[in-house]
């Protein structure tokens, strides 16, 4: 696992921050969306004006919320996958997860 990104919460629930890879530094909002049914996610990620990502909201088995991110983009060898964590103070980290297999 690797932090791929820092961001810090808005006063109106959502996020902003820098996704940084080997490839790609990156200023980056994960905004709520409106949940048209239960499988939709609970927020976009932007680039810009660019969506290349979304997250659902998730509790851990010790009961804390993380966002499960999916962000995918044409330069991407396949779609990464990440969960937002609250960090120190008032940040949260981007970690980035190989899924099995992969």
């Amino acid at each position: 696992m690797a932090t791929i990104g820092t961001f810090r919460k808005t006063d109106k629930g959502s996020y902003t921050g820098t996704l940084k890879t080997l490839t790609l530094s990156v200023k980056t909002h994960i905004t709520k969306s409106p949940k048209s049914n239960d499988q939709a996610p609970d927020y976009r990620i932007f680039v810009g004006p660019t969506e290349f990502g979304a997250a659902w909201l998730k509790t851990s088995r010790d009961g804390r919320e993380y966002l499960s991110v999916r962000m995918d983009d044409p330069s991407f060898p396949a779609p990464i996958f990440a969960s937002l964590v609250e960090g120190e103070g008032d940040e949260f980290s981007l970690i980035w997860s190989r899924r099995s297999g992969d």
